[in-house]
């Protein structure tokens, strides 16, 4: 379920965010060092959300996939829900 629980933990986020912080503020004594530091913080910030957006497809798909005759209507409505709602999230960023 997906819930509009953070993708990432708060820590981790306050983590990349400070250190895109630390990038900018330092453009005017070093204008490359800083360019060079926000292009590294991107990817990582990047490869992080990627990461998590794996485990959360991973957990959806969990969900609903297996033994169909298992699979009954309410569990597959919830997950479609569930889907939508991540889809939304992400459309919206």
């Amino acid at each position: 379920m997906t819930d509009g629980t953070p993708l990432l933990p708060r820590e981790e986020y306050d983590k990349l965010e400070t250190r895109l912080q630390h990038a900018t503020s330092g453009f005017v004594d070093e204008p490359r060092a800083s360019v060079e530091e926000a292009d590294q913080a991107l990817e990582e910030i990047t490869a992080r959300f990627t990461e998590a957006l794996n485990q959360r497809r991973r957990t959806l798909r969990g969900s609903w996939q297996g033994d169909e005759s298992t699979s009954d209507t309410e569990q597959l409505r919830l997950a479609l829900r569930d889907y939508r709602e991540l889809a939304d999230r992400l459309l919206r960023v």
